[in-house]
């Protein structure tokens, strides 16, 4: 029984298991997108979300604790063009998210072997689902019903005139 063991081992030995998370970590900070199965992407979640947090913390914190931020983020991603990466432009647009940094949508089955399919991405880099909810929010209902009554109104003045005039 596995009671209480979090970590899905994915079918390889720790060292295998470490690399390939590394190596998918790296990959959707440099691309913001990746798409895998469904159970790769929610073990690579739970890995890539604290570096995250690592780096949006770095640039409210002093640098003695950026620098070690930054350290204990190569330690795991070792690859220092995705450091520089997370730390620059996606610490800047996550600074105001308080978690849930990373999105994971299923997709269906693999045509080779059915195996379950996901897209995992960062959530603040795709503009599809960001830009549709921002122009909901600016209208209110109160706005709406005073647009439509406005041109009645002045629809109904533009025909009295032209009849009291004949007259």
């Amino acid at each position: 029984m596995r009671h209480g063991k979090k970590v899905n081992h994915l079918g390889r030995k720790k060292a295998h298991r470490v690399a390939m998370l590394a190596n998918m970590a790296c990959s959707l900070i440099e691309h913001k997108r990746i798409n895998t199965t469904v159970a790769k992407a929610k073990a690579l979640k739970q890995f890539v979300e604290p570096l995250i947090t690592k780096a949006k913390a770095e640039n409210n914190q002093t640098t003695e604790k950026g620098t070690h931020n930054r350290r204990v983020v190569f330690k795991n991603l070792r690859d220092k063009y995705a450091v520089t990466e997370l730390f620059s432009n996606v610490a800047e647009k996550i600074a105001d998210r308080p978690g849930g940094y990373t999105r994971i949508i299923k997709l269906g089955t693999r045509l080779g072997d059915n195996a379950d399919m996901a897209m995992i991405e960062l959530v603040d880099f795709n503009e599809l689902y960001n830009a549709s909810k921002t122009p909901a929010k600016k209208t209110t209902r109160r706005g709406r019903a005073k647009k439509t009554e406005a041109p009645a109104a002045d629809a109904s003045q533009e025909t009295t005139q032209p009849e009291s005039s004949e007259e």
